[in-house]
């Protein structure tokens, strides 16, 4: 297949806060980093009542990734029981990711997640690289090709045990900076909350770029 055929490019942000965590991604897809193929997708996904997976990379390697994911945690706790842990269900994401990048194919699967939840033990928020590697944030993180304008924002607004309804001002921003400049990053903005309560959209956004005369 011919890279313009490949969805890809985004910016996506989480943010470990007192109260919860916040989720957060842009609603652009682009074919070859050059052409919008989609203008409102969505990047943040629910794959349990608990925890909530945002999606950076090759669309169609994100999309079967996460329905992988969503299967195994509702099989395993048909089997025993028991919702998975946080720590358990990164770890059982990153060993997919590893396996989906190595499979020999014409079309690379390079695809990176974000993964945020609650169980027993607090919040806990991930990032699982491309290459299956796993990682626990203690503050924030941010993927996609828009990622680096958006670490600036992080790096200079964060604070420690900010609450929910500040972390999610600070994902707006952090998102609508990489808009401004990063071409593969656009049309609008998802955040979700993810809370003693559950997870939830909190705020959605759509960018109107129509001009009529």
């Amino acid at each position: 297949m011919n890279e313009l055929n490949i969805k890809k490019g985004t910016t996506t942000v989480g943010i470990m806060c007192k109260d919860g965590i916040v989720m957060a991604a842009d609603k652009r897809a682009v074919l070859g980093m050059s052409i919008i193929g989609d203008k409102n997708v969505d990047k943040v996904f629910k794959i349990a009542d608990n925890i909530a997976v945002t999606i950076a990379g090759t669309v169609s390697d994100a999309q079967l990734i996460t329905k992988l994911i969503k299967a195994e945690l509702r099989l395993k706790k048909v089997r025993t029981g028991k919702n998975s842990s946080i720590k358990e269900t990164a770890n059982l994401l990153g060993t997919i990711v590893y396996q989906n990048i190595r499979r020999f194919s014409p079309i690379l699967g390079i695809t990176g997640f974000l993964l945020g939840g609650s169980d027993n033990t607090g919040f806990h928020l991930y990032e699982i690289g491309p290459d299956g590697s796993v990682l626990e944030q203690e503050n924030y993180i941010t993927d996609g090709s828009g990622m680096v304008m958006a670490f600036g924002v992080l790096d200079t607004l964060y604070k420690k045990d900010m609450l929910i309804t500040d972390g999610i001002k600070l994902a707006v921003k952090a998102i609508n900076a990489a808009m401004q400049r990063d071409t593969a990053t656009g049309e609008g903005i998802d955040v979700y909350a993810i809370t003693k309560d559950g997870i939830k959209k909190v705020f959605t956004k759509r960018v109107d770029t129509t001009i009529s005369v």
